[in-house]
């Protein structure tokens, strides 16, 4: 008898065959790696809201804390603009002249949707006509004021903080705007200002109604020499990061009188949706069509996904534009939410812990949220605008925490081995358990033993060349589960 460590590094790898993620955790959901051991995401609770009921559905949300020290939340929908206050009235600000917009992508194939000429009267449009993303909602804070906009109706507006009024267009303000971010200096940037997917405006500096440039001021405007339409932006550390459909730029301070100079960072690393940036300490992430990518303050790059293949070879691609990103800074991590082949909205995320440097994988339904801080937990939101607290308790609305490994050879991967003990490495005695999956050649058919409940030892009794192992939680507590190990013997050939 000999004890077999079955000693898997924390992370996903999800890329190429099945036998290429031997020895490596290859699917799960809701748990993640964190300090050398595994352990389930924090649950979640529904948030209690009274005041307007919210239409639409969410493409973005901002939680920022006022002057007086109060935390505030605005959610943006493809029809309407809210305000929530910190006990949890929500409120319409919706603009008065505010353009509605799409809950979904759509293609349009009705009359001009498509270059004249490209069929023949009386035939079907093809399925290639002109793409109209989802929409989604610029949002930041100008102070303590919410400045607000959406592609679709183009305008730039500003709410202060009075429940009473809407938000209102911002005067003399550009208009067919693409995007918007407030910039560390206190210059709104239009992206995609006017029409001109390539073109930046900004105000004069602290006078966001100042948009014509004079000798005076500091508004201006510049367009990048680019290929690619702006897609958004996002404030860093002395800078601001513009990405396109095709690169990445970035603007820094100069004062008088060019106020702003621009510098391509990254080329062929386009986002594959606004709000899919985030920018952190560390940088700005973000996903692209086939790619991950990240701006680390020199250059744009691309980051080594071990998920890759089933995240991009598994994604609804016109719905990809409500890619959505979520900072969760509590442990290191990037979360994107993103629609599945066969659903129409997110569905599953594939997150990065920036801070161990390995990958996760998982269901959850979510359109939009917001990191801790202004509120004690990160607030997610899903398709029927029912919002959550995160990262609090462990309970997860009935789904299953689990994680699934790659096929583990058993002994050298000659001999038939006979599994009839299991040791765990397990905190909280009773709150996982386990199963084996076993096969004796790798296109065999494959055969599930237990669940085992985990005890110290757990008696198994299974046979193969190589195994699964699944660990999947069955208790609302912080476990941990470390390096198993298990009892073995050769049993022969076969």
């Amino acid at each position: 008898m000999s004890l077999i460590p079955l000693q898997l590094p924390p992370g996903i790898h999800r890329n190429g065959t099945d036998f290429e993620s031997s020895n490596r955790w290859r699917d799960a959901s809701l748990v993640r790696w964190h300090d050398g051991s595994m352990r389930p995401v924090g649950g979640w609770t529904e948030r209690t809201t009274t005041g307007d009921s919210i239409s639409g559905v969410c493409r973005g949300m901002l939680g920022w804390v006022d002057n007086s020290d109060g935390s505030n939340l605005a959610i943006g929908t493809n029809t309407n603009l809210y305000y929530a206050s910190e006990s949890g009235v929500t409120t319409d600000i919706t603009p008065t002249s505010f353009t509605t917009g799409s809950a979904s992508a759509t293609v349009n194939t009705g009359f001009g949707g498509n270059y004249y000429g490209t069929a023949n009267y009386g035939q079907t449009r093809p399925s290639s006509g002109i793409y109209q993303e989802v929409t989604t909602w610029s949002l930041d804070n100008w102070g303590e004021y919410l400045i607000a906009m959406t592609p679709d109706d183009g305008k730039i507006y500003e709410w202060q903080l009075n429940p009473s009024n809407p938000a209102v267009a911002v005067t003399n303000a550009p208009i067919n705007n693409r995007g918007m971010v407030v910039t560390e200096e206190r210059f709104i940037f239009a992206l995609g200002a006017g029409g001109n997917p390539r073109k930046v405006q900004w105000c004069d500096r602290e006078s966001n109604t100042d948009w014509t440039p004079t000798a005076t001021n500091e508004a201006g405007d510049f367009e990048l020499q680019t290929t690619g339409a702006i897609m958004g932006g996002v404030r860093m550390r002395g800078r601001t990061l513009i990405v396109t459909d095709n690169d990445a730029h970035i603007a820094t301070y100069q004062g008088p009188p060019f106020v702003y100079g621009f510098e391509r960072v990254g080329t062929a690393c386009g986002t594959a949706s606004r709000k899919s940036i985030i920018a952190i300490d560390e940088g700005a992430f973000w996903m692209g069509r086939r790619e991950f990518y990240m701006f680390d303050g020199s250059v744009a790059k691309e980051v080594p996904c071990e998920v890759s293949d089933y995240v991009f070879d598994d994604i609804n691609e016109d719905q990809i534009t409500k890619v959505y990103a979520v900072h969760n800074s509590q442990f290191g991590e990037i979360w994107w939410f993103y629609p599945s082949a066969n659903s129409n909205d997110n569905d599953r995320y594939v997150a990065f812990d920036y801070k161990e440097g390995h990958w996760e994988i998982g269901a959850l339904e979510r359109t939009a949220g917001i990191d801790n801080g202004v509120f004690r937990n990160p607030i997610w939101i899903d398709s029927s605008n029912d919002m959550y607290n995160h990262e609090t308790g462990y309970t997860h609305s009935g789904s299953t925490v689990f994680a699934e490994s790659g096929p583990i050879s058993l002994g050298n991967g000659d001999n038939i081995m006979r599994v009839n003990k299991l040791i765990p490495d397990e905190r909280t005695q009773g709150q996982v358990q386990a199963k084996f999956k076993t096969r004796f050649y790798p296109n065999d058919t494959e055969t599930t033993h237990g669940a085992y409940a985990l005890a110290n030892p757990t008696s198994v009794r299974f046979s193969g060349r190589q195994i699964r192992i699944r660990l999947e939680g069955t208790g609302n507590d912080n476990w941990r589960a470390g390096v198993m190990r298990v009892e073995a013997r050769p049993g022969g050939t076969r």
